[in-house]
C-alpha cells in the first residue's frame, strides 16, 4: 500500500512541478526527486521477480552509475565527490562485467541491455544541465536515490532461485558503501 502511494505522490509532485513556470533546473530537480520513489517501487517489484526482469534492471542501474560517475569526474571540483565517483565507476564496471559474464550459463539466450531507459537517461540529462554551483548537490542526491534503489533490487533478488542470486549478494556491500559515502558527502555540504 505504501509503495503505490509513494509512486502516486511522486507523480503528483512531478506534474505540479512541470505545470508551473519554472527554470529548467527547477524542473530537473522535481524530475530527480520523483525518480527516487518510482525507482524504489520498481526495484521492489522487480527484485523478487523473475531473473528476466532482474537482469535489465541491474544492467541499466550499472550503466547509469558509470555514466553519472564519468560526468562527476568531468564536472565536479569537490575531492570527496571525485573520490566517490571513481569508486562508483570502478565497482559498477566490475559488477556490470561480472553480470554479463554470468549470463551465458545463468540465463542462456539473455543479453544485457546496451542503453539506458528513459528515466535514467533523464537523470543523466539533468546532471549535464545542472549549473556548476548546483552540480555536486544534484549528483549526490541522485546517487543516494540510485543506491537505495539498487539495494532494494539486489536484496530482493539475493534469495531468488537463480544462479544470478549470487551476483546480487556479491554487490550489496559495495552499494552500501557507496550509499554511506554519498550520505556523508551530503551531510558535509
Amino acid at each position: 500500500m505504501i509503495r503505490p502511494l509513494l509512486a502516486g505522490v511522486a507523480c503528483v509532485a512531478l506534474l505540479a512541478g512541470c505545470n508551473r513556470e519554472q527554470s529548467p533546473e527547477a524542473v530537473d530537480k522535481v524530475q530527480d526527486a520523483a525518480s527516487g520513489p518510482v525507482g524504489q517501487t520498481s526495484a521492489a517489484t522487480v527484485g523478487s521477480n523473475l531473473q528476466a526482469a532482474y537482469i535489465p534492471s541491474a544492467a541499466i542501474g550499472d550503466m547509469y552509475e558509470i555514466q553519472a560517475a564519468d560526468i562527476a569526474l568531468e564536472r565536479s571540483s569537490n575531492a570527496a565527490v571525485k573520490e566517490l565517483a571513481n569508486m562508483i565507476r570502478t565497482d559498477h564496471t566490475a559488477a556490470s562485467n561480472a553480470l554479463k559474464a554470468m549470463l551465458p550459463q545463468a540465463a542462456p539466450g539473455t543479453t544485457a541491455p546496451t542503453a539506458l531507459d528513459e528515466r535514467r537517461q533523464g537523470l543523466i540529462d539533468n546532471l549535464r544541465s545542472a549549473s556548476a554551483e548546483n552540480f555536486d548537490r544534484v549528483w549526490v542526491d541522485q546517487q543516494i536515490a540510485a543506491h537505495n534503489e539498487a539495494l532494494t533490487l539486489h536484496r530482493g533478488f539475493s534469495n531468488a532461485d537463480s544462479a544470478l542470486a549470487a551476483h546480487a549478494r556479491s554487490v550489496i556491500a559495495k552499494i552500501e558503501a557507496h550509499l554511506r559515502q554519498a550520505e556523508q558527502i551530503k551531510a558535509a555540504m
